[in-house]
């Protein structure tokens, strides 16, 4: 195979501060590298430098023969370089068609856009990839994982040779997923070049041929996957074996202290009923569409239910809006941190403190830099200071100033959504760790997840949406991921529901 881009030497500060040191990779043509490493390790500044987003302090780009000190963003795009970030980069009121041919579009006369023939000539592209979206579709209404793969078809069009792409499967779940490593097999086939960020070590090991191991901002290794273990991944990575990683105990569980009655609405959810213990972890599992975020968005109070009380204690709780459920003592970790989580503009210090401060007419700073200062130390929040600003952060680091903004509430129910998105695995431990904590300390956790070894590992039990209705609940140490799987497609019944999804919780 043919090599087409080799980064040598590459370094880069931000305000006197070193993020790559001396770094360097190559990739063929028709091969999947993968950059691991924890948050922080400097991968998405290395890619904003070949994307062109950020220029070098010194060190070469060389791309198809060609060698640049420094690229511009539209010089990237000409030479066939594509990033597809995390967040999707589509205007969602246009038609997919449209989106494939922003800034390019085909005119009569110059004047007037040729809908017909953008639309014939998107559908043989999304044809040959096996995409199954008509081109008239208006990109709001696509799913995540076909607004991925549209983003995918966009840069095909566009004639990317070498395609970048920065957690792609994050808001995916399992069918989408799989949808999407079918399509990067068959660009590898047509000899396109990849550079694949995940923290998901399935799927690296599913598409990727080499492994480049970056840990504060320091190449480690290179790795030939198929010739290395997750094992011995892990432990380049985070420096330590991965038998030495958090697992979670076992503790006694208080009585079931809230229920969860006949929560039906946003439009999917149907008479969702359940009860959880204090110190329990309860995981809701499911594919996407099934309904769990739309259930624990109208438990925070942010979506309005059609019907369906909350109870803590034997006292209703059932919040109007968000700031209702903060003063009740419900904590919500969004599974967009960006957009419904951070203030990304502001500062770590005013992210953390915001709910301790919104009813409050005067603020005493010093107490407010103690509450973030003990809080940055106690989750391992790496910043400069509490005045860096939130969106510069990593993503691990990003979630963290989430939880601990929770945390410093001492709430009573913990809500979290896809709670490990986009984080390494060594922030995941960390993050792992505190949920436990908040357990032992009696607080009760709903966690959302579609990472079924994370549900497996970290909930006492699991309940299964499917449809906007729940389906099942088993215990943790009962079910496989098989079981799990089929239960999400309804396959085949493989549990009894428990009691308490029965009537006695219907109105």
């Amino acid at each position: 195979m043919k090599k087409i881009l080799e980064l040598k030497g590459i370094n880069k500060s931000f305000s006197g501060i070193q993020v790559l040191h001396d770094v360097s990779l190559s990739l063929l043509a028709g091969e999947v590298l993968c950059l691991v490493g924890e948050n922080g390790a400097g991968k998405s500044t290395l890619i904003k430098i070949l994307s062109g987003a950020e220029k070098p302090d010194s060190g070469e780009i060389v791309l198809f023969d060609k060698h640049y000190d420094k690229m511009q963003p539209s010089e990237a795009i000409k030479l066939g370089v594509a990033t597809i970030y995390q967040d999707v980069d589509l205007v969602d009121t246009l038609t997919v068609s449209d989106n494939i041919f922003q800034g390019s579009e085909i005119k009569f006369g110059g004047i007037f856009i040729n809908r017909k023939e953008q639309e014939k000539i998107t559908g043989q592209l999304l044809d040959r990839l096996k995409i199954r979206i008509s081109p008239d579709t208006l990109v709001e209404d696509l799913s995540p994982g076909q607004k991925q793969n549209l983003q995918i078809a966009k840069a095909l069009y566009k004639e990317a040779k070498v395609i970048i792409m920065d957690e792609p499967t994050a808001s995916l779940g399992e069918e989408e997923t799989a949808s999407l490593m079918q399509l990067i097999g068959q660009l590898k086939k047509d000899g396109i070049g990849i550079i694949y960020i995940s923290h998901y070590f399935e799927e690296i090991y599913r598409v990727g041929d080499r492994a480049l191991v970056l840990k504060d901002g320091h190449s480690i290794c290179e790795r030939v996957l198929k010739e290395t273990t997750q094992e011995q991944l892990i432990k380049d990575m985070v420096g330590r074996d991965a038998s030495n990683f958090y697992q979670k105990g076992n503790f006694d569980k208080g009585d079931n202290a809230l229920e969860i009655k006949s929560y039906s609405g946003n439009g999917l959810v149907k008479n969702v009923s359940f009860s959880v213990s204090r110190g329990e972890i309860f995981g809701l599992g499911g594919l996407v569409g099934a309904g769990r975020t739309e259930l624990v968005r109208m438990l925070f109070g942010a979506d309005r239910q059609e019907s369906g009380k909350l109870y803590l204690d034997g006292k209703e709780i059932t919040p109007a809006n968000p700031k209702n459920a903060i003063e009740k003592g419900i904590c919500y970790v969004s599974e967009d941190r960006k957009g419904e989580g951070l203030f990304l503009e502001r500062s770590v210090k005013e992210n953390i403190s915001i709910t301790r401060n919104e009813n409050k007419f005067f603020l005493s700073l010093k107490e407010e830099s103690k509450l973030v200062g003990n809080q940055i130390g106690q989750l391992d929040i790496k910043v400069f200071n509490q005045q860096h600003e939130v969106g510069k952060l990593s993503g691990g680091n990003q979630q963290k100033v989430v939880i601990s903004r929770w945390i410093s509430m001492q709430g009573d129910i913990y809500i979290f959504d896809e709670p490990s998105k986009g984080v390494d695995v060594g922030a995941r431990e960390e993050i792992y760790r505190l949920m436990e904590g908040l357990a032992r300390q009696g607080k009760i956790i709903i966690m959302v997840s579609s990472n079924m070894p994370e549900l497996l590992s970290m909930s006492d039990r699991i309940g299964v949406m499917k449809d906007g209705e729940l389906t099942h609940i088993f215990k943790a140490g009962e079910v496989t991921e098989d079981k799990l799987l089929k239960a999400y497609m309804g396959v085949e019944e493989t549990g009894e529901r428990e009691k308490e999804t029965d009537n006695e919780y219907k109105d």
